[in-house]
């Protein structure tokens, strides 16, 4: 991403980058794209609705691990002790509930069998390209843009009621204990995204340094664009799922009620 302010070298005001931050998530976030329109809109079936719960998985249980790559070459303590909580809110801590299993409460509710889900074995090829390039990239890359990545983690709340609101109004299959997980990021994503927001405004000096900031929140909102650009190709339009990759009625429980 190329910037007004990369023309004469001149870094860009705290207040400037947070705006051209933000405008990446207004013109890039993946609350746009049409799938979730059409999911939020009631306008998915349950197979579509089912689709993307399986492979949105893939994306869910990689969050902890990109999170402990993170910390692994971090060597800012404060940084860590505040990093530590997102990896305990997506695994749970001392036997508690965290993200991971709020999700599989929505497939089971879905009448998925967890052993299916949690294998992968039925994710999209695309899903998992997406989502292990995402790891791949907090791994290896700077410690700046690892944490930028994060922050489509401003933009999640407005989904998330959108999706709460859709999705109860619209599917009869979905209820309160499986829209958990939505529920629960309404707090804690606008948390992290407060503390990645002033890390990267407070560490983002130079023109390269806040160009790269840019450019890590532009490569996680394709992350997410992409994976539902594969869905939209697999199970939308034209309806054609890679080999291997889910198709209707595989990998349920044996009965839906007993799923729930």
């Amino acid at each position: 991403m190329t910037m007004a302010h990369d023309t004469d070298r001149t870094p860009m005001t705290a207040a400037d980058l947070e705006a051209a931050l933000r405008k990446i998530g207004a013109e890039r976030y993946h609350s746009l794209h049409p799938f979730h329109k059409k999911l939020h809109g009631g306008q998915c079936t349950l197979d579509q609705v089912r689709a993307w719960a399986l492979n949105r998985y893939c994306y869910q249980s990689i969050i902890p691990q990109k999170d402990a790559a993170l910390m692994a070459r971090c060597e800012d303590r404060a940084l860590r002790r505040e990093w530590l909580h997102r990896i305990t809110d997506h695994d749970g801590l001392d036997g508690g509930e965290g993200g991971i299993d709020r999700w599989l409460m929505l497939t089971d509710g879905l009448g998925f069998d967890r052993a299916y889900v949690m294998s992968k074995r039925g994710a999209l090829p695309a899903t998992r390209f997406a989502t292990e390039a995402y790891l791949h990239f907090v791994r290896d890359r700077s410690l700046l843009e690892a944490v930028a990545s994060s922050l489509t983690e401003l933009f999640a709340p407005q989904l998330h009621e959108e999706r709460i609101s859709g999705m109860l109004g619209h599917y009869d299959f979905i209820n309160e204990r499986v829209i958990a997980y939505f529920r629960r990021r309404l707090d804690q994503a606008p948390r992290d995204a407060t503390f990645a927001l002033d890390y990267v405004l407070k560490n983002a000096r130079t023109v390269d340094e806040q160009q790269a900031a840019l450019g890590a929140l532009t490569f996680k909102t394709e992350v997410l664009w992409a994976q539902l650009d594969a869905l939209w190709l697999a199970y939308v339009d034209p309806a054609m799922p890679a080999p291997g990759a889910w198709r209707p009625g595989e990998g349920m429980a044996v009965t839906r009620e007993a799923a729930e």
